[in-house]
């Protein structure tokens, strides 16, 4: 698209179905970079990836040559269909329905990549539905308390 310029960066969060604590420490790096790979094929940038057993957060420079819907959709699809094939847990793994998708400035970015390496730290103090529910209201997000992430 000749004449388009733009600066997105999304912070992504989505869950493992029933929030399980899925996402093994053994596997989990090989993952982030199988879920690197399905991000920059679809022509966007990789910032930060990091998570917990149960979620993943994922920051982008996103391209406007796709929806969102349609990246998380591929995204959530084949990375799940990737740890089914490998085995990698017993039974059938699946995402959640639904993600958080959360936009920053180049200036925040530094403090958001800190953030997503921090996870272990963050949540020694922190579950994800506290954790999750600063985020919707530090950036002023309506949402529906029987949708959001549940502690199990």
């Amino acid at each position: 698209m000749a004449n388009t310029y733009t600066q997105i960066h999304l912070q992504l969060v989505f869950c493992v179905q029933n929030r399980e604590c899925l996402i093994h420490v053994k596997w989990k790096e090989e993952l982030y970079r199988y879920m690197t790979g399905i991000i920059q094929n679809s022509g966007h940038k990789v910032l930060q990836i990091n998570g917990m057993p149960d979620h993943v957060h994922i920051l982008i420079g996103m391209r406007p040559t796709e929806a969102l819907s349609g990246l998380m959709k591929k995204l959530k699809g084949d990375s799940s269909e990737w740890i089914n094939n490998k085995r990698f847990v017993p039974g059938k793994f699946r995402w959640q329905e639904g993600f958080g998708a959360f936009s920053y400035s180049k200036s925040d970015l530094p403090n958001v990549i800190r953030y997503i390496q921090n996870q272990e730290q963050h949540h020694a103090k922190k579950t994800l539905r506290e954790e999750y529910l600063d985020i919707l209201r530090r950036n002023e997000v309506e949402f529906d308390d029987r949708y959001v992430f549940h502690d199990v």
